[in-house]
C-alpha cells in the first residue's frame, strides 16, 4: 500500500508531502524497464470497437460550480442581507436546444449545441483526505490516487501508448494553454503532465500560449536545413552522454531519442502549419477568439484535423484564479462563460461540419463542483479552505460559490458515439446537491472515455513486476447508457 496523507495535516505539509513521494515515483520511473502490455485475444480482454479515433478535453481547472454552469438549481439575485445557506445557484437556467433541457445564463451558445451532447449530471469524487485541487487533478488526470510507487501516465499518454498515433507525423498528445513554470502549484501540475513509466516519446508536447505554437514547430529564427541537422545530431549525441545515462533503463534511453526523431520529423513536414492559428481564415478566427481558452479550442480543432490523438485544452489552472473561486464567484464565473461558451460550440460546430464529430470525442470537465456551504460532501472532515464563512451576503465577493464539493460534479460529452440530447444522472435540488441517481466515479468515466476510443479498461502493463491498469486495479466499468 502506498503511504497515506494525514488529513488533519495543514495544507502546506499535506502538499510539501504529496510532492516528495511524486519525486521519488519519478526517479523510480527514470530506472524502469520496458513495461509489457497483455493485449487484445489474452483471456484477460479484448478491446472493443472504437467510437472515436481522436479526443479532446475541455479541462476546467480549479472547480466549475455545477450549479453554475450545466446543472442549475434553484435562483435567487444578488441581494444584501441574503443567507448563504438559500444561495444555489448565482446565474439563472436558459433553455437549450434540447426540450426541458437547461443551463445556466451566460452559456448561450452551447446551449444551441447541447442536442448533440450527453450531459452526466451525476460524477463524484472522493474526497481523499485533503480536498487539493493537486491531488483531484492528479487523480482525474491519471486515475489514480497520489502518491503511488511509479509515476501514473497521464490519460492522454495511455492512448498515445495503445492507440499509437493517427498521423505519425503528428505528436498523439499534445496540451494546450497550461503554464508549467511560473505559476502556483507547479510542480504538481508536472506530476500528472506526463507519460509516467510509458517514456518521453509518450509524454505530452506542451503549448501554453497557443498563439505561439508555430514557433514551436519551427527551426529557430536565420537557421537553415543544415545547420538544424547537425544541431539535431547534437542533441543526440548529447542525450547519449546524459549524466544520467546510467540511472536509465535502456527503455527509457530510447524512448528519449524516438522523442527527438519524432520531433525532427514534426518540423520538417508540412503537417506544421496546424500549429499556425493564424492561418485560420479572418472570420473563424474571430469565433474563438474570447483569450487564451478560447484560441486554443481552435488550436485544439486544427490540431485533429491534421491526425493528433489526444489534446487537452485548459482554462489553465492558477490558484485562486479562474474556476478557483474563493471568492467573487459570480463575477468571476460571468467573465468565464464569455470565454468558454463561444468557443466551445464553434469547436463543436466545426467538427460537425468537417465531419470530425461522430468520430472525436469532445469532453467538459473539471476536477469537483463548489458548494457555498460545505467543504467536500456530506460527513466529510476535510478542512474548509474557504475564506468567506458569513452567515449572510453583504458584499458582491460573497456571492458565488466558494467551497470544494465532491458529491455531484457535471460533466459534458460530445461525439465520439454518445447519445444527443441526452441527459445521465441526477442531483438532488435541494442541498445538499449530491448525485441522488446513477452516480458516475472518475474510473468508470475513465473507462467511458476508454470505451469510447477502443481501448479495454482493463487493459494492463505489467510494471516492476506488478500489473498496472488503465483503470484503477482495471475495475472501470464504461457508462453504456450514454452511448448511441
Amino acid at each position: 500500500m502506498h503511504p497515506t496523507l494525514d488529513p488533519t495535516a495543514p495544507s502546506s505539509i499535506v502538499r510539501r508531502d504529496f510532492l516528495k513521494q511524486l519525486a521519488a515515483a519519478a526517479a523510480a520511473a527514470w530506472a524502469t524497464g520496458e513495461p509489457r502490455i497483455a493485449w487484445a485475444g489474452d483471456s484477460k480482454f479484448t478491446h472493443p470497437a472504437a467510437k472515436a479515433d481522436a479526443c479532446i478535453l475541455l479541462w476546467m481547472g480549479g472547480g466549475m460550480a455545477a450549479p453554475d454552469t450545466f446543472d442549475p438549481k434553484r435562483y435567487l439575485p444578488f441581494e444584501k442581507g441574503l443567507e448563504v445557506s438559500r444561495m444555489l445557484s448565482t446565474f439563472p437556467a436558459i433553455p437549450t436546444a434540447v426540450d426541458g433541457l437547461r443551463i445556466c445564463e451566460g452559456l448561450e451558445n452551447i446551449a444551441s449545441v447541447m442536442d448533440r451532447a450527453t450531459l452526466i449530471r451525476s460524477a463524484v469524487q472522493p474526497d481523499l483526505g485533503s480536498i487539493l485541487h493537486s491531488r483531484h487533478q492528479y487523480h482525474w488526470h491519471t486515475g489514480y490516487v497520489p502518491p503511488q510507487t511509479v509515476a501514473c501516465p497521464h490519460i492522454g499518454s495511455w492512448l498515445a501508448k495503445v492507440l499509437g498515433p493517427r498521423n505519425p507525423v503528428m505528436p498523439a498528445f499534445i496540451n494546450v494553454g497550461q503554464r508549467l513554470e511560473g505559476v502556483g502549484e507547479s510542480e504538481e501540475l508536472k506530476a500528472f503532465t506526463t507519460a509516467g513509466f510509458f517514456g518521453s516519446e509518450f509524454a505530452p508536447m506542451n503549448l501554453p500560449q497557443p498563439e505561439e505554437a508555430a514557433q514551436s514547430v519551427r527551426p529557430p529564427k536565420g537557421m537553415d536545413a543544415g545547420r538544424f541537422a547537425n544541431r539535431d545530431r547534437l542533441f543526440r549525441s548529447l542525450a547519449d552522454k546524459n549524466p544520467n545515462r546510467d540511472r536509465m533503463s535502456d527503455h527509457q534511453h530510447q524512448s528519449l531519442l524516438r522523442s527527438m526523431d519524432n520531433a525532427y520529423r514534426l518540423l520538417n513536414s508540412p503537417e506544421r502549419d496546424a500549429f499556425d492559428i493564424a492561418l485560420e481564415p479572418k472570420e473563424s478566427y474571430a469565433k474563438y477568439d474570447t483569450g487564451r481558452f478560447g484560441r486554443g479550442c481552435l488550436l485544439a480543432r486544427r490540431l485533429v484535423e491534421a491526425g493528433a490523438r489526444f489534446v487537452e485544452v485548459t482554462t489553465e489552472y492558477v490558484p485562486f484564479l479562474h474556476w478557483d473561486t474563493h471568492n467573487s464567484g459570480h463575477e468571476t464565473l460571468a467573465r468565464l462563460h464569455k470565454e468558454i461558451d463561444q468557443p466551445i460550440a464553434t469547436l463543436v460546430r466545426d467538427l460537425e461540419t468537417r465531419g470530425l464529430l461522430d468520430r472525436t470525442l469532445v469532453i467538459i470537465a473539471s476536477e469537483f463542483s463548489r458548494d457555498a456551504l460545505m467543504e467536500g460532501k456530506p460527513g466529510s472532515n476535510a478542512n474548509d479552505q474557504t475564506t468567506f464563512k458569513v452567515d449572510r451576503i453583504e458584499e458582491m465577493k460573497h456571492y458565488g460559490l466558494h467551497r470544494h464539493f465532491t458529491g455531484g460534479t457535471s460533466v459534458v460529452l460530445f461525439g465520439g458515439g454518445v447519445k444527443k440530447g441526452h441527459v445521465h444522472g441526477q442531483t438532488a435540488d435541494e442541498r445538499p446537491l449530491v448525485a441522488i441517481k446513477d452516480p458516475v466515479s472518475i474510473s468508470d468515466l475513465h473507462a467511458t472515455l476508454m470505451t469510447a476510443m477502443g481501448v479495454s479498461p482493463k487493459t494492463e502493463f505489467t510494471v516492476e513486476g506488478r500489473p498496472f491498469y488503465v483503470t484503477e486495479d482495471g475495475k472501470g466499468k464504461a457508462v453504456d447508457a450514454v452511448f448511441a
